[in-house]
């Protein structure tokens, strides 16, 4: 029997429609589920993707060999999108959706299920978000004086190593989010960053908020430096850290604002680190102020 539950994150919601077996691989999203909601993002249902329909290839995503490939087609007016588990890998998640991502059927191998309704819900919140002033974030976020400091990086850079060593350097710094947390603009121009039910290979689903106090560029060296960043390299390292559908213009037009806002709120770093709470301490003495 198909049933349908509601999620809210970052105070947006949504629903997913599925079998009780597949609901019940959700446990990460136990603390974001609500009774009833007002208004949804978007409404996912896991079941049959029409096949018989011509798709014509739009875009790939092919980032690191460790990450999911994402195929982006258009079917008539609608969106397919397939996701391998691996760049070489072979697709076990199909999204339909309709024009402005609303309304989604996710179709999966059954062996890769969690995964499946992980990447389609995350894929979809970000796209349905754009426009108000979210930014679903590939960063790790530690908390500390009520203050939420996010670590940016590509993968195996060391951003979880940097929030673990926050936390051995610091009594009260705990982890937020380790992989998508969702960082908002809001209308009052207050930075917010928010858990989320993604948090990569760390279970790490918070359903709290904070202010930003802080975000942070890491790269690997052999010392420990870090310097304030110019605006310019601000927006490239943000852009590059959300998440969004590059070839649709309103979406990134949305992300571009939205990145542009809070860069001239949040003070942004590069830090130049070894893996040691050397690096942490002074990461925090220069960032928390």
């Amino acid at each position: 029997m198909v049933r349908r539950r509601n999620y809210t994150v970052a105070d947006l919601s949504f629903s997913i429609a599925a079998e009780e077996e597949y609901l019940a691989l959700l446990t990460n999203y136990a603390p974001f589920e609500v009774e009833t909601i007002s208004s949804s993002l978007f409404q996912l249902t896991i079941g049959k993707v029409d096949g018989s329909k011509e798709k014509v290839s739009v875009f790939t995503d092919t980032s690191d060999d460790d990450m999911p490939r994402i195929e982006v087609y258009r079917v008539g007016e609608d969106w397919q999108l397939q996701i391998s588990m691996y760049k070489e890998s072979p697709v076990c998640a199909i999204i339909r959706a309709n024009q402005d991502f609303s309304v989604a059927t996710l179709q999966f191998d059954p062996n890769s299920a969690k995964f499946a309704i992980d990447n389609a819900a995350m894929l979809l919140y970000a796209f349905t978000t754009a426009h108000l002033g979210v930014l679903e974030m590939h960063a790790s976020v530690t908390v500390k004086d009520g203050k939420g400091f996010l670590f940016l990086g590509h993968s195996g850079t060391g951003k979880s190593t940097h929030s673990r060593l926050w936390m051995e350097a610091f009594e009260d710094a705990r982890l937020l989010n380790d992989d998508n947390p969702i960082l908002r603009l809001l209308p009052n121009n207050e930075v917010r960053v928010y858990g989320s039910p993604w948090s990569g290979k760390t279970p790490c689903y918070i359903n709290k908020n904070v202010p930003v106090g802080g975000i942070v560029k890491l790269n690997q060296a052999p010392h420990n430096e870090i310097r304030p960043l110019r605006l310019p390299e601000a927006y490239a390292y943000m852009l590059s850290s959300a998440s969004g559908l590059k070839i649709v213009p309103e979406m990134m037009d949305a992300l571009y604002k939205t990145i542009a806002g809070i860069i001239q709120i949040i003070p942004l770093y590069t830090l130049d680190c070894l893996p040691n709470v050397e690096a942490a301490r002074l990461c925090e003495s220069t960032v928390n102020i």
